[in-house]
């Protein structure tokens, strides 16, 4: 019995060891802007990257009205209303918060099943969240939210891989499944 214990206890002091060291660096991603790489034009499609506390993590998608000068967008967004719930709800965002929308992930989708720590997109609450997958139960997958420290269960038609904008391309983040995995 001791020697089940202390397998069990390593295991759990690995998860948690791992949920904090991805915790740490999906906060570091969150937190930063984004690379102004390209200049958008109106009607450009994109995502736009929350900077408001509480929502820190999250993107949504929008539309490119305008310039509004030196590295600031008008845009519009496609599930956010305004207060009145009366049409979409339009604002002006820094260069720093708009990255183009990602590539369809469907096929890829179609061909993976998601991983322990793997670094996925949510959508719920009219945008995409940041997370990893913490766990699975049944057909859910509980994703951990550093940025909010929620940790939700989800089926898997509403997440994503995510991908960063980094010098004017996608990049997958290493499926952390894959490396460090439990078994």
């Amino acid at each position: 019995m001791a020697t089940i214990k202390v397998t069990e206890n390593n295991s759990e002091q690995h998860h948690q060891s791992r949920m904090a060291i991805i915790s740490k660096a999906i906060k570091s991603i969150a937190f930063k802007k984004q690379q102004i790489t390209r200049e958008f034009r109106k009607g450009d499609e994109v995502e736009v990257a929350s900077q408001e506390y509480g929502f820190i993590g999250s993107y949504y998608k929008a539309t490119i009205v305008s310039s509004t000068g030196l590295y600031h967008y008008r845009v519009n967004y496609n599930t956010l209303l305004t207060d009145d719930e009366s049409a979409p709800l339009e604002d002006v965002v820094t260069a720093a918060e708009v990255r183009p929308a990602p590539p369809d992930q469907r096929e890829i989708m179609a061909e993976n099943n998601f991983r322990l720590y793997d670094m996925v997109d949510v959508y719920a609450n009219d945008g995409w969240w940041f997370g990893f997958i913490s766990g699975k139960a049944g057909q859910e997958y509980y994703v951990y939210f550093p940025t909010t420290g929620d940790n939700i269960a989800y089926p898997s038609h509403v997440l994503r891989f995510h991908q960063e904008w980094s010098k004017g391309k996608w990049i997958f983040l290493p499926r952390q499944g894959r490396i460090f995995d439990l078994h």
